[in-house]
């Protein structure tokens, strides 16, 4: 049923330039985030977390700068395989992508700006 999931998924989650306003259950694969074109931001978290809920004015106001970027939220947790091959251990976490490789990374913002020039290493507008 997951493998489905990820099927069904791929292509929203390469083109979606967006921002997804919860966290999804349904992750793509460590491979796919590693073939991912351009610029991406994956946020790790859950919708229940309280820091999470804190960071997302944050997050938004920094991303909404940077409006070319694709921006999964992700959620995470024990077993999630994708959390864990990021070796994410608070949330939220952001992995900013380039071309599938990680650039750089926010875990728990506290300021827009800390967001903001983490999303300035990856936009190259």
């Amino acid at each position: 049923m997951a493998a489905k999931a990820h099927l069904r998924l791929a292509a929203p989650l390469r083109y979606n330039r967006q921002i997804m306003s919860a966290y999804t259950e349904a992750a793509p694969t460590r491979e796919e985030v590693d073939a991912l074109p351009g610029a991406s931001v994956i946020e790790f978290g859950t919708n229940w977390c309280g820091h999470c809920a804190a960071a997302q004015p944050y997050i938004a106001a920094a991303l909404a700068q940077h409006a070319g970027l694709r921006h999964l939220k992700i959620e995470d947790g024990k077993g999630r395989p994708l959390g864990r091959s990021f070796q994410v251990k608070l949330w939220p976490t952001l992995i900013f992508l380039k071309d599938g490789a990680e650039v750089a990374r926010v875990v728990r913002p506290g300021s827009e700006k800390v967001v903001a020039d983490a999303a300035a290493q990856i936009d190259s507008r």
